[in-house]
């Protein structure tokens, strides 16, 4: 770079960025947020959100597995009936979840454990 160009760019108060041996400049890194900073916007996100969030397909599978393994023969379903059954499982394991994040608040932790979800379920249990 001749002499002229370097100084009318330090005058306009232009950095000139560092660059590899290649003469390209460097990459920028990525943006990193705080570790569960991205975790919380999902999960405000999806608190806004009415959608089911297990797949359908999986969820049907799994019902006609469990009906099945009880009945030994093919049960049909209605489709109203399989997202009956999904809505009221996603909402059971969403209270369930919910009270689990609260022991595990009481214990002044954030991370959730087993115990919490095992006494989130007793608790349940006693109440109703």
């Amino acid at each position: 770079m001749d002499e002229h160009l370097k100084s009318s760019r330090r005058r306009a108060g232009k950095q000139l960025r560092p660059s590899s041996q290649s003469g390209q400049p460097k990459p920028r890194s990525k943006r990193r947020f705080k570790s569960g900073t991205v975790a919380l916007r999902q999960i405000r996100k999806l608190q806004k959100t009415t959608v089911l969030l297990i797949p359908k397909r999986a969820f049907q599978r799994l019902v006609r597995e469990l009906a099945y393994n009880i009945t030994r023969s093919d049960i049909r379903f209605q489709s109203s009936a399989l997202e009956a059954l999904q809505e009221s499982a996603e909402t059971s394991l969403t209270k369930l979840f919910e009270d689990t994040n609260l022991c595990a608040i009481h214990a002044k932790r954030q991370t959730i454990k087993p115990e919490d979800m095992t006494l989130a379920r007793r608790l349940t249990e006693k109440v109703g």
